[in-house]
This record gives structure tokens, sequence and C-alpha cells, in this order.
């Protein structure tokens, strides 16, 4: 079960944790760049995000997968 969590890149993290991550990177800018949400585009905040995240599994989907992928772009540099 511990090589499971290992494989997990989102073991232990939360959608608040994930989307913390994703704006202090990206910025709430770029992030409405990189995923077409109006929540991300117009009056941002972490709280309506998460909302509207926690309601629509296409829409988290996306913030995961962008979330893994700046994770190994940032373990190669």
């Amino acid at each position: 079960m511990d090589e499971q969590h290992d494989n997990d890149p989102l073991h232990g993290m939360t959608l608040e944790m994930i989307l913390n991550s994703l704006v202090d990177h990206f910025g709430w800018d770029e992030l409405g760049r990189r995923i077409k949400i109006r929540c991300f585009d117009s009056d941002p905040s972490v709280q309506s995000s998460l909302k509207f995240l926690r309601k629509t599994p296409w829409a988290r989907t996306k913030v995961e997968n962008l979330y893994i992928a700046a994770q190994r772009r940032n373990r190669r540099r």
C-alpha cells in the first residue's frame, strides 16, 4: 500500500493546497489562461474557486492534472 501512495502525486494533498500551489506558481492570470474557467478570470478567489471545483469534476481534473504536470517539471530542474 505504501508503494501505491508513493506513485500518487496527489496523496496527502487537499484541493485547497493544490489550488494555492498553482496560484503561487502561475498567478490567477496565467491559471485562467491555462484552464478556461470563469472563476479563475472574473474576480478570482480561492474560496469561490474551491466551491466551483468541488461541484465540477471535469474542472477539478484539469486543475489536478496541471498541478501534477507542474510538479514533474519542477522535479526535472
